[in-house]
């Protein structure tokens, strides 16, 4: 018989459990041939007590052993190591002459390169600046996770690690559906609503099942990216329209529709992307008049609705369509956190059962657990607790913010307070190019957006959305004390 107990090194005080180091050594010792190939090995009882360990904790090896295919389990007769042990150096299934160190840099073949999109960048959000979001650090961890945890711990939960609907679960649907109808004036039911992953992916959908080459549609001078980027990739042309500080030029609008045919229009009503500012009522009401006269579809995208800090917000468009011409686009990516892959669209179910359909062919279904741990956290008051403390948070930091920058870099930048959202539309002075300052910058440990995601045509808007959201007092009193050096030294 082998010398067990000294082949098996047990560590009573290591981190790894007894059973699995009983069987790592097991595994090392046949990698080594010390213990060959059809070998019968003790049974638990008696291997239990040759190690002084309990007998369950060999049972426990031995089926780990088992289960990666080391062992093998012969009833009335014993266990055995494998006659063919696992291939431990695993063999080419070709011939080759020539030995490869590295995997290819090229693919052999030709891939077509979308020079229509920007090339996906780190966002350097481990260092502090004006980033363009909500601070992590105010998301309510600890209440997600004991919620998370919860719906795991229940076994009635067990189906949802299974496939669920495509449009996501219905419970977090209609606790969802009630939020949107108290808070925005919708009159929804959880079959008007379609769960997705992030706003984006919801406006992707919209656009392949709506969209084709050669449609017109109407977006804001200057838009969101990624939104133009997204239309543009269906074949749609970009009609332009100015936006001044009441929002879209809906006048504008109705002019471009004499004259020709409109698909659609692009709007997010709430605080235009990137400006900040809000399409005001009356503004809102013509463009309402405006779809159901021309019919064209309006694309409502409320990526940061809960955000706002003088007044009761203006509801959505949504909210008054009676013809059923808006899709109501919204996220909970930037009222939680950005990892909160949690998108919603609102429209008629003919539609979301189009948009379901395609979602088929690339995302089966959302994320179950997360919604369920949403739901309740909706249900139990947590959410509401949150968007309470952190727009309370937000509004103290854009006034400091505001402040400070009013204070210190008046003469080198514009903007205007915003009533809302998380970033400042600043426009630099001409003598200072964004993007030269914000390579100087990076170096300090401080990050601004050099702008040119918002410049839509030939001409430089030397503009930029400033985060104050992502950064504490004591944070942004070092950040703007950075900028206002590096811009005093002239770069």
């Amino acid at each position: 018989m082998l010398p067990w107990r000294t082949i098996i090194e047990i560590e009573k005080e290591c981190d790894v459990p007894v059973y699995l180091q009983i069987a790592n050594s097991i595994i090392q010792e046949m990698k080594k041939g010390r213990i060959g190939p059809g070998i019968k090995l003790p049974g638990t009882r008696q291997m239990s007590e040759m190690l002084e360990v309990h007998r369950k904790t060999l049972v426990r090896a031995y089926e780990e052993l088992d289960a990666q295919g080391w062992i093998e389990m012969r009833p009335s007769k014993g266990t055995f190591t494998i006659k063919a042990l696992p291939e431990i150096n695993p063999r080419r299934f070709y011939m080759k002459t020539e030995k490869r160190n590295s995997f290819p840099a090229t693919t052999g073949y030709s891939v077509k390169i979308n020079n229509n999109i920007r090339t996906p960048v780190f966002t350097y959000r481990n260092i502090t600046g004006f980033h363009d979001g909500p601070d992590v650090r105010l998301m309510p961890v600890k209440e997600l996770g004991r919620s998370y945890k919860s719906i795991l711990s229940r076994t009635v939960n067990l189906r949802y690690l299974s496939y669920v609907e495509t449009a996501g679960v219905q419970k977090f649907r209609e606790v969802l559906s009630e939020y949107l109808n108290s808070s925005r004036g919708l009159q929804t039911s959880f079959e008007n609503i379609m769960i997705t992953r992030g706003s984006q992916f919801g406006l992707y959908l919209i656009t392949c099942v709506l969209f084709s080459n050669g449609q017109n549609i109407i977006v804001g001078e200057p838009n969101y990216y990624y939104a133009d980027r997204c239309f543009q990739n269906a074949g749609m042309r970009l009609i332009r329209v100015r936006v001044d500080d009441m929002g879209i030029d809906v006048d504008a609008i109705e002019k471009i529709c004499r004259k020709k045919k409109i698909r659609a229009v692009y709007i997010t009503s709430h605080h235009h992307y990137p400006t900040t500012v809000t399409l005001i009522a009356s503004r809102r009401i013509k463009l309402l008049e405006l779809s159901e006269k021309y019919g064209f579809i309006i694309i409502e995208d409320d990526y940061d609705y809960d955000f706002h800090y003088l007044s009761s917000p203006i509801l959505p468009l949504i909210s008054a369509d009676q013809k059923g011409m808006i899709i109501y686009v919204g996220t909970l990516s930037k009222t939680i956190a950005p990892a909160i892959r949690t998108g919603y669209v609102v429209a008629p179910p003919n539609l979301l059962l189009e948009l379901t359909r395609l979602r088929q062919l690339m995302d089966t279904q959302g994320d179950p657990i997360m919604e369920l741990a949403l739901a309740e956290m909706f249900s139990d008051g947590e959410i509401r607790r949150h968007m309470k403390k952190a727009l309370h948070e937000y509004h103290r930091r854009r006034d400091f913010v505001c402040n400070l920058l009013t204070q210190q870099l008046s003469s080198f930048i514009e903007f205007r307070i915003p009533d809302g959202g998380l970033a400042i539309w600043a426009k630099f002075n001409k003598d200072i190019p964004l993007p030269a300052l914000t390579e100087k910058l990076r170096p300090q440990g401080l990050i601004l957006s050099n702008g040119l995601i918002h410049n839509s045509g030939s001409v430089s808007l030397n503009s930029t959305r400033m985060g104050f959201a992502w950064m504490n007092e004591k944070e942004a009193e070092i950040a703007v004390g950075k900028l206002i050096k590096t811009i005093k030294e002239k770069f």
